[in-house]
């Protein structure tokens, strides 16, 4: 079958609140920042939009430095990317961590200037704020184009859309509908009604169901994880017969939670699925490997955690910062980490080893609240991470002062 146009697949990327969600507000006419802690994008969200007759597939990546892991995962998903910098503060941290996530996903680039309605925005300075930083604009001595935008009024932002779209065409992005689908795991979470589920991003391919003959179903293998293709779902959570090249979809009842960023692909039986993931060979997922410790360490103090949270994103992204957090007298000790609400085991692995838990984005069963109460195991609910972070560093440091104090007592 003849290779055909694909829609590209876009990264909207940038600095903690520099207009990543809003641009994308604006283009879907939707309001999403609502539904977000904080006004800060924790997750990937994919959705497709419409332009000129064309559909464009955006990622919506997260700016906060501890959700690095993600920001480069959707950078590795996606054909072009849209690097936010807002036109009151000019580059930040986030901003080059972000270009460094596209230049090693080597994929072309496309400056937004956002806020260009605010009373403090300088658009000169911002430009060359991007050149001071190794970005060569347009205009400035490179070839990399920029679009002055405001999500508020609207303004650039037709002109910027033109700008991805003349980006796709010079990309000559193409796909074969009638093959087999492929690509890759955006996001997985646990589900409680329906088990793992995954976020997939279709690079080629169509995945459809009931294409096998004799209503058999076909199986999404990702890693070391697989599903039978029962039903499929769109951006907006509607279920659909089809998926084509640069479509976002979700797949439910994985074996277990794929790996966020492992390549997937499809298999006609339950046997070749099974096949698949044993031969996959798995890499240390330990998080000794985050600079965090699992086993007691002799001689210093410890602070012993449970770490749950909705997503493998988030968990990725608390350990790896959870890691950040030191203390010349003290350690922080993961000793069980996992996707879903809290649950009795997790409270009794807490209570066994004298910790805590900290929970992201999840509830907490009741027996398990329960449990908690009569045992006198602290758990602690967040939101946003960096408030999750700074909590998990005051226990830390109150388990040192506690242990001063029964030294000096003693």
């Amino acid at each position: 079958m003849a290779r055909t146009a694909r829609p590209p697949v876009i990264a909207v990327m940038g600095h903690i609140d520099h207009g990543k969600s809003s641009l994308l507000d604006y283009i879907r006419e939707e309001n999403i920042v609502a539904g977000e802690a904080g006004g800060i994008t924790q997750h990937v969200a994919a959705y497709i939009a419409e332009h000129n007759g064309r559909f464009v597939t955006f990622l919506d990546t997260p700016g906060h430095e501890a959700f690095k892991a993600l920001r480069t995962r959707g950078a590795a998903a996606a054909d072009i990317s849209i690097l936010v910098v807002a036109a009151d503060e000019g580059v930040m941290p986030q901003t080059l961590d972000a270009l460094a996530a596209i230049k090693e996903a080597n994929i072309p680039y496309i400056i937004a200037i956002t806020k260009i309605d605010k009373n403090n925005a300088d658009i000169a300075h911002t430009k060359n704020s991007l050149v001071e930083h190794g970005i060569y604009i347009e205009g400035m001595g490179g070839d990399v184009a920029y679009a002055p935008i405001s999500s508020k009024t609207g303004e650039g932002i037709p002109g910027l859309l033109d700008l991805v779209l003349l980006a796709a065409d010079l990309l000559e992005l193409t796909a074969d509908p009638e093959a087999s689908a492929t690509g890759f795991v955006l996001e997985s979470t646990q589900d409680p009604k329906r088990g793992s589920s995954a976020t997939l991003i279709i690079k080629n391919g169509t995945l459809t169901l009931g294409r096998l003959p004799a209503g058999r179903q076909g199986f999404v293998v990702a890693g070391d994880a697989y599903a039978p293709i029962r039903f499929i779902e769109d951006f907006r959570g509607a279920r659909v017969e089809h998926a084509g090249p640069s479509e976002p979809v979700r797949i439910s009842g994985f074996s277990k939670l794929p790996t966020a960023g492992a390549l997937f692909n499809v298999v006609k039986s339950k046997k070749e699925a099974l096949d698949a993931t044993r031969s996959v060979v798995l890499g240390d997922r330990s998080a000794s490997q985050n600079g965090l410790v699992e086993t007691p360490v002799e001689g210093v103090g410890e602070l012993p955690l449970v770490v749950k949270a909705d997503v493998a994103g988030s968990v990725d992204a608390i350990v790896h910062e959870l890691a950040k957090i030191t203390h010349e007298r003290a350690v922080v000790r993961l000793i069980s980490s996992g996707v879903g609400s809290v649950s009795e085991a997790d409270v009794k692995t807490a209570y066994a080893a004298g910790g805590v838990i900290i929970s992201f984005n999840v509830g907490m069963d009741a027996i398990a609240s329960e449990l908690a109460e009569r045992d006198k195991v602290a758990v602690f609910p967040f939101s946003i991470i960096y408030e999750l972070t700074a909590k998990v560093a005051e226990l830390l440091a109150e388990r040192v002062y506690r242990a001063s104090s029964r030294s000096a007592t003693a």
